[in-house]
């Protein structure tokens, strides 16, 4: 692993100053809008999240804060919030439920934790230049797993919304049997204050424009109003609990007294036990977040027209996390629903952040005594309500069309993740997309092909009418040949010049091939000499440079029985004439 970290030019590693050089007072305006809009909805997701997490509420505000000023000032993204996200949440909740017991309980040294070995993980990425390790992660096992961790979170989140008592810390499955033979003790108020909040959010999104239209005022059907939803929920729902005194009539459980304040300055444990126990989970969380976060910022920018750096951004996440680490929160990410509004909303620079973190400044400095009669069954509809969005079973049906690997990648990740644990099912998901893309590089497709007409075209005989000669067989090889494939396709070519008893000439179309290595190259001695030993001529087209390069550095080209022609065109006129 090599270690290249060269610096151009200081300035590229902190964005904002390219920023604020350019900051316009009219860019103010559309900023400050942006950033109340995304800070009045940050404060009920985050104080949710926390409490999926299965941490205090403040600390979902504390994620808030420090990471998100860190990620606005190195971030290469203008319109992406970073801050508390469902799937991290998740993730802590379980390594929380599978460590606190051995180690005390202590929830905010295991979250810390996480947070600085995820940012260490992240920087590690940068200075190796192995961000490109995350496309291990295909498609498929994302969806896969973020399919499964919304079914994980919806399933936790129905003791809170119920009022039935449960314990997380079981698997889905005992959490599900324990909940059905606990029905009897749904708490009825709590339920319909939940269902309630559910369908109150969903009416938001749906109606709330057309309801302001009725009044004069004609927004688009995605306005960022129609997020407002989690807020008003949680305003309306800690204003019945107040009114009815329900915690105490009723026995609605309510989040309690929120401490306000600035976060206090955190050191994560230096305990070496607990730091290799949590390793894995925080490489999962690193790269989980980086490819959430990315594939936000890609999108966001691609809107704008625009390009992120993603080893800047591995950078800038990196360090928000680390900063979450020592400000009592939990690992942070970039969040898709925030951001989207954020850009909706007419962001136009980091400044947004900032100005939502000033909201969830006052919000700790001056109104978290509002919070204390917020119920929990509130916050398990917001959380619910959120995940939602995040799933997508329709891609496995249309996966299944088109590549069936897929599909049963995408479904063992989900029923491992939910059966195993978010680990090793992402390990899992991950393992079987590599083992399926083995399999396809180790039985590559090749092909004899042909002219097409009076074309310089050449193309797969099987599919095409094309013009063939008996003595001259052209063969294109759709891959690069390495150690995993040499033994199939060595045993192709000879079953297609054995079916062939007529040729004379065997030209190996190179146009798919982009590299060789040293068991691919041995291939093509053999077969060199085995056709040579056979009465046929072996000749190569279609030559990429860099293969070229491979092949003369080992005096391939001179040992070659034919010719390296440019062009299959070129091969076949000139083969086509000889016997």
């Amino acid at each position: 692993m090599a270690f290249e970290f060269r610096v151009k030019d200081w300035r590229s590693f902190v964005p904002i100053l390219d920023m604020v050089q350019d900051y316009r007072r009219a860019d103010f305006n559309h900023d400050l809008i942006a950033g109340l809009i995304v800070g009045v909805i940050t404060v009920p997701q985050a104080i949710a999240y926390a409490f999926l997490a299965g941490l205090p509420p403040e600390a979902g505000l504390y994620a808030s804060l420090v990471p998100m000023v860190i990620y606005a000032v190195l971030g290469s993204s203008r319109q992406m919030v970073v801050g508390p996200v469902a799937v991290a949440a998740l993730m802590v909740a379980a390594a929380i439920g599978k460590h606190a017991t051995e180690w005390g309980h202590n929830y905010l040294a295991i979250s810390t934790l996480l947070c600085f070995q995820a940012g260490i993980v992240l920087w590690l990425l940068r200075l190796s230049n192995m961000g490109g390790v995350v496309n291990l992660m295909s498609h498929p096992v994302i969806v896969g797993f973020v399919n499964a961790a919304a079914l994980l979170i919806i399933i936790s989140q129905i003791g809170p919304l119920t009022g039935i008592p449960g314990d997380n810390k079981l698997d889905p499955l005992a959490l599900l049997v324990q909940l059905a033979e606990s029905v009897g003790g749904i708490n009825t108020i709590t339920l319909v204050i939940g269902l309630a909040c559910g369908i109150g959010m969903w009416a938001v999104q749906r109606y709330i424009t057309m309801l302001l239209r009725l009044v004069g005022l004609r927004l688009a059907d995605d306005h960022p109003v129609t997020r407002l939803g989690p807020l008003l929920v949680t305003i309306a729902a800690g204003l019945v609990v107040w009114a009815g005194q329900l915690n105490e009539s009723a026995g609605v459980a309510v989040i309690g007294p929120v401490p306000g304040g600035l976060p206090a300055f955190t050191v994560p444990p230096l305990e070496w036990d607990l730091w290799v126990k949590l390793l894995p989970t925080s490489t999962m969380i690193a790269l989980v977040a980086y490819v959430e976060s990315y594939s936000i910022g890609t999108t966001l920018a691609t809107r704008e027209r625009t390009r992120i750096n993603s080893h800047q951004e591995l950078i800038a996440l990196g360090a928000a996390n680390v900063g979450a680490a020592f400000t009592g929160a939990y690992p942070v990410a970039g969040s898709f629903s925030r951001s989207s509004v954020n850009f909706q909303s007419g962001a136009r620079t980091q400044m947004s952040s900032l100005v939502c973190m000033v909201v969830i400044l006052l919000t700790l400095l001056f109104f978290t005594p509002l919070f204390t009669l917020l119920p929990q069954t509130a916050l398990a509809a917001i959380v619910i309500v959120s995940v939602f969005g995040l799933m997508d079973f329709k891609s496995v049906r249309d996966h299944w069309k088109v590549h069936r690997d897929d599909s049963v990648t995408q479904l063992v990740t989900l029923v491992t993740v939910l059966v195993f644990g978010v680990e090793t099912g992402l390990i899992t998901g991950v393992a079987l997309s590599i083992a399926f893309f083995v399999r396809r590089v180790s039985r590559p497709h090749v092909a004899i092909v042909g002219r097409v007409g009076n074309s310089e075209a050449f193309r797969a005989a099987r599919r095409y009418e094309v013009e063939t000669f008996a003595h001259v067989a052209a063969i294109r090889i759709d891959e690069s040949l390495f150690f995993a494939n040499t033994n199939q396709i060595e045993n192709k070519l000879l079953k297609i010049v054995q079916r062939r008893p007529g040729t004379r000439h065997v030209v190996l179309v190179c146009s798919a091939i982009n590299m060789v290595d040293v068991s691919g190259l041995e291939m093509l001695y053999r077969i060199n000499d085995n056709f040579a030993r056979m009465g046929i001529t072996l000749h190569l087209a279609e030559v990429k440079a860099p293969v070229m390069d491979q092949l003369e550095a080992d005096d391939f080209v001179e040992a070659l029985s034919g010719t390296i022609y440019f062009s299959t065109d070129q091969a076949m006129r000139d083969l086509a004439v000889q016997n």
